[in-house]
């Protein structure tokens, strides 16, 4: 294939490369694995900045999840367990997930149906915002299980974003 789209058709390689010689192109191998191969005759230099560009504007438009952490202990308060799960719905919110985590020291370590409860009664309160991606897990000291924005969270998310 010629650089403005036009088809050569079958041609030996000796000739091909000769015709991009001429032009002063490459000869670049498309499909190896078709039969015959496709090559087609480029710029290599051009196509592979461009190919870096599009890269580039592909990177710039995703968007990247964090994993942000709220930490408990199965004595935490009322008072400071309302603050941190608010705080989880603030990270929800913003469409990260969220690693909700119970430590344990001393003797609680015995308990862990606490932790257990401690955990369920956190996204019992957080179920309009958040599904389970990762149930509740005991990993060392410490129970942990992830969140993840529910879908109308998502949706949310990306009405209020100015950018899209």
């Amino acid at each position: 294939m010629e650089e403005d789209g036009e088809q050569l058709g079958i041609l030996d390689t000796a000739v091909a490369l000769a015709k991009a010689e001429d032009l002063g192109l490459d000869l670049v191998e498309v499909s190896p694995n078709a039969r015959p191969p496709v090559c087609k005759i480029m710029d290599y230099g051009r196509y592979k900045y461009q190919q870096k560009r599009k890269a580039n504007e592909a990177k710039k438009k995703q968007q990247q999840v964090e994993v942000k952490e709220v930490k408990f202990r199965p004595k935490t308060d009322k008072h400071d367990f309302n603050v941190k799960v608010e705080r989880a719905r603030k990270f929800l919110g913003k469409g990260n997930k969220c690693k909700m985590t119970i430590m344990f020291r001393g003797r609680e370590i015995v308990h862990p149906e606490i932790g257990h409860e401690v955990l369920q009664r956190a996204f019992g309160m957080l179920e309009e915002d958040a599904i389970i991606e990762s149930q509740p897990r005991m990993e060392g000291r410490q129970m942990f299980m992830i969140l993840a924005p529910s879908k109308n969270q998502k949706q949310k998310v990306a009405a209020a974003d100015p950018s899209s």
